[in-house]
């Protein structure tokens, strides 16, 4: 399953949340996740990604390149098997189309192309390339953040429909070291051969804990409030660090990109 962030620091934004956000890492900036993430349904069985692996990097001003390589289980319904192995791998570019001011929100894009490097005979990849292509807005006051959008997702397989999907979220600074945030997430039906083969709408609570500069804890959970039974958890160990404005090495270096975005795999 394809799924897919403190005083004087950026707000999170995207990972844990299933909401992305249209903030890229700052240039010569990187982030890295080491993740876990579930998503099941009843007649779709539950997909468990651990360990798996994300990177971003801000290759240039307001661009970011994104990576993720998934690990995990497939538990097919009803007692059925269990494959272990390598998922789909996902590339995709953030690319940040306005910029926020006092009175504008922050806008940009994130689209992705999934490629078929998980076995669709085991319910760990869809067997074909797919793509994501979504649209963010952000706007942000004092402690608070409030990011959200959508987009469609293009899925050319058998089995499997082309979905949109769309959520929004506020979240706060509650201190130094934690953040606290609640979103509204939804997405259509995906498709026979996929978990979630009808729409749901799901309600998630997560947040952030703050280790030490550059080394945070992301955790979220949720489930639907509308349409499909399905539930959501997300776990990761996140880390920043990069290069400051006169080359120096600088750890940190602002919110998380965006989460590793999903599809729902038998």
């Amino acid at each position: 399953m394809l799924l897919l962030l403190a005083a004087g620091r950026t707000a999170f934004a995207g990972p844990p949340f299933q909401t992305d956000d249209p903030d890229p890492v700052a240039y010569r900036h990187f982030e890295a996740y080491a993740f876990e993430l579930s998503d099941g349904t009843v007649p779709g069985g539950t997909m468990l990604e651990i360990p798996s692996f994300e990177m971003n990097w801000g290759v240039v001003p307001n661009v970011q390149l994104h990576l993720v390589v998934p690990v995990g289980a497939s538990f097919a319904p009803n007692g059925g098997p269990v494959h272990y192995g390598v998922g789909d791998t996902e590339l995709g570019a953030k690319v940040r189309l306005v910029k926020e001011t006092k009175r504008v929100p922050e806008v940009g894009i994130f689209p992705f192309v999934e490629l078929p490097s998980g076995s669709a005979a085991n319910g760990l990849g869809v067997g074909t390339t797919w793509y994501r292509l979504p649209l963010w807005i952000q706007k942000s006051w004092g402690p608070w953040t409030s990011y959200g959008g959508g987009g469609e997702a293009v899925v050319p397989q058998t089995g499997y429909k082309n979905y949109p999907f769309a959520g929004w979220l506020v979240q706060r600074q509650m201190n130094k070291k934690v953040m606290l945030g609640v979103e509204l997430f939804g997405h259509g039906a995906e498709g026979e051969a996929a978990t979630s083969t009808r729409s749901s709408t799901m309600a998630d609570l997560g947040g952030s804990y703050e280790f030490k500069d550059g080394f945070d804890l992301l955790f979220a959970a949720g489930r639907s409030v509308a349409g499909q039974a399905e539930t959501y958890t997300y776990l990761a160990l996140y880390w920043t660090w990069g290069k400051d404005a006169k080359g120096g090495d600088e750890k940190g270096g602002g919110a998380p990109g965006g989460m590793l975005q999903k599809i729902h795999l038998r």
